[in-house]
């Protein structure tokens, strides 16, 4: 099997074809980054975030908008079950998604590569009604481990926004959907063992549809943690957790932030931009040049 770091990146024909079907989706979501320039300029680092509902609202506007800021194409770790979806495989195949193994982490890190990692995972996308905006990273050290391996630094980042686009009517346990379970359990046989995370919850968005409701995301990447000080002690349990609480603490902040910037955002829909944007252009007086009757007459020859 090829390494995953020999991926080839999208041909410039297939970015700009799917940069424009990505259009109507920030016109709907209108979304804003904050410290993009936190991210390093080389090297290899660990992008580390949170999951939101469903996990793929924001993800690509995240892949995207690097892209476009600095040239460079993201990695991203994801759930093995991603990789049994005839046809979308394809996608995360050729986006550059990796199955979320420690050898493929290690692999693209070795390689010099950026890479996106949840540590919640599915559990985070799958998340209740009553856990929004939980970081559901409980003991899992990976990520860290890896990173004090690598020496690289770990950017923590948030996204705050997807969760307000739905309501969830079914939580993924509810017994209501005993039979999808029973069904997504056949299909992924092995790979469902033991997991109680890999059906997502049945929610709604604009009314009864599964439309999401148009609200803006917001992203903010945080200050670069550097690992370089617990270098060599990626055995030791204790030190790995120091790293991974300090990147939790750090998403955590974050998410709190960029939620208190939405709660005091005016322009958080596309109905108040829009308002907005007719207010300003009606209050704005005209000058000479724009207006209807031409100039004023004691300026015409």
């Amino acid at each position: 099997m090829a390494s995953p770091a020999e991926w080839t990146p999208p041909s410039d024909h297939l970015i700009r074809a799917a940069d424009l079907a990505l259009r109507p989706w920030r016109a709907w979501t209108s979304p804003v980054f904050h410290g993009l320039e936190n991210l390093p300029r080389s090297g290899p680092a660990l992008l580390v975030g949170n999951h939101t509902l469903y996990g793929v609202i924001d993800a690509p506007l995240i892949f995207f908008e690097i892209h476009r800021r600095h040239g460079v194409w993201v990695r991203s770790l994801a759930d093995h079950a991603h990789w049994l979806i005839p046809g979308w495989r394809r996608i995360m195949d050729v986006g550059g998604s990796v199955d979320g193994t420690p050898g493929n982490c290690r692999a693209l890190l070795d390689a010099g590569q950026m890479v996106v990692i949840f540590p919640g995972g599915a559990r985070e996308a799958a998340r209740s009604r009553h856990d929004l905006y939980r970081l559901q990273w409980e003991r899992r050290l990976g990520f860290a481990r890896l990173a004090v391996e690598a020496g690289c630094p770990i950017v923590p980042f948030g996204s705050v926004g997807a969760e307000e686009m739905f309501t969830t009517v079914l939580d993924s346990d509810n017994r209501l959907l005993a039979p999808a379970r029973g069904l997504a359990r056949a299909v992924l046989g092995d790979r469902a063992k033991g997991r109680d995370d890999f059906m997502m919850p049945l929610a709604r968005g604009i009314g009864p549809t599964l439309v999401p409701r148009p609200e803006r995301l917001y992203f903010r990447f945080g200050t670069p943690i550097d690992t370089t000080p617990w270098q060599g002690r990626e055995h030791d349990d204790l030190a790995v957790t120091e790293v991974r609480d300090l990147a939790r603490k750090s998403v955590q902040e974050i998410i709190d932030t960029l939620r208190a910037e939405q709660s005091t955002d005016k322009n958080r829909t596309p109905l108040a931009r829009l308002t907005r944007t007719l207010t300003l252009t009606r209050n704005t007086p005209l000058t000479p040049r724009q207006h209807p009757q031409g100039a004023p007459q004691d300026e015409r020859p």
